[in-house]
């Protein structure tokens, strides 16, 4: 019988291979919808699931404070425009650098809680997030004449979706994580709306229909299952398998678009993802220290 964190791990690796599922299925429909019309189309979709479940489970009726309110709002925005610049640059980076890339959130996230939380982190992490960083530079390395835009827009969405959990850790536990997405996925599909005015519409295609269905289906079970790997075994054991995204994120680019990173990019990929690892694993080191009895 499975342990609870082995569960957890399950369930962790299975929301990754989920949600860079739904990334691969977008960037195939960059050749078959405009892009305002997908976030309109795939909103709505995930706007009624997770509205159907809010509604199933009651949560409608949960009073929020006005301070979370706010924070949720805030929190909104920045999932929207970090969503906007993730799609522009996956449309025109290959899927395995723009996941590498995005491995360095649990970097920058602790980063953020150390400038701007008060939380304590010390040289051993620090120099992880700055070795981490250096892994990030080699992905998405200047060329002779600069940034790629589209790599600038990758580092962007990491400084908002960095933005976004700062936003999150600040929230009252009380807030309901399915209303939080629903406020997203909502933002999302009005956004999408708004832009699409500026776009000749066309009315999809029963293949892209197909794939609209099918990265809707996948962004929510990517979000029902990693909520349910933290919940079932313990953070610091489960968190480390989102890494599990970029094996994915390597298979899929390769079957779906040819596309195999170079070995700056593997090699960056491996110093953010290995310093990834180092910072939870010190974060768990400074958790079971703190839960030590204090000598008499």
């Amino acid at each position: 019988m499975l342990s609870d964190n082995a569960r957890g791990a399950l369930l962790m690796m299975a929301g990754m291979a989920s949600f860079t599922l739904s990334d691969a299925i977008m960037k195939l429909l960059a050749s078959e919808l405009p892009l305002f019309q997908t976030l309109l189309w795939r909103g709505l979709a995930v706007s009624l699931v997770l509205g159907l479940l809010v509604w199933r489970r009651g949560v409608f009726r949960i009073a929020i404070a006005r301070g979370d309110r706010w924070l949720v709002a805030l929190r909104t925005l920045a999932d929207t425009a970090a969503t906007w610049f993730f799609l522009q640059a996956l449309y025109h980076t290959p899927i395995a650098n723009l996941t590498a890339i995005m491995q360095a959130l649990p970097l920058t996230v602790t980063l953020g809680g150390a400038l701007f939380l008060g939380e304590r982190v010390g040289w051993r992490r620090m120099t992880a997030i700055g070795v981490g960083f250096l892994g990030v530079l080699l992905i998405a390395r200047p060329e002779a004449g600069g940034f790629d835009i589209y790599a600038v827009y990758a580092l962007i969405c990491i400084g908002l979706v960095t933005a976004r959990d700062l936003l999150t850790r600040r929230m009252s536990r009380s807030v309901p994580s399915l209303m939080v997405a629903l406020a997203n996925a909502a933002a999302v599909m009005v956004f999408g709306l708004a832009g699409s005015v500026t776009e000749v519409f066309v009315t999809p295609a029963p293949y892209a229909a197909m794939l609209l269905a099918g990265t809707s289906l996948f962004i929510v079970g990517g979000y029902v299952l990693t909520v349910s790997a933290v919940r079932t075994g313990e953070l610091g054991f489960v968190t480390p398998f989102r890494y599990t995204g970029l094996i994915w994120a390597l298979v899929l680019g390769f079957v779906l678009f040819a596309e195999w990173p170079d070995t700056l990019t593997q090699l960056g990929a491996a110093l953010v993802v290995g310093t990834g690892l180092f910072t939870f694993y010190r974060e768990r080191v400074t958790v079971r220290r703190g839960r030590a009895p204090i000598p008499r």
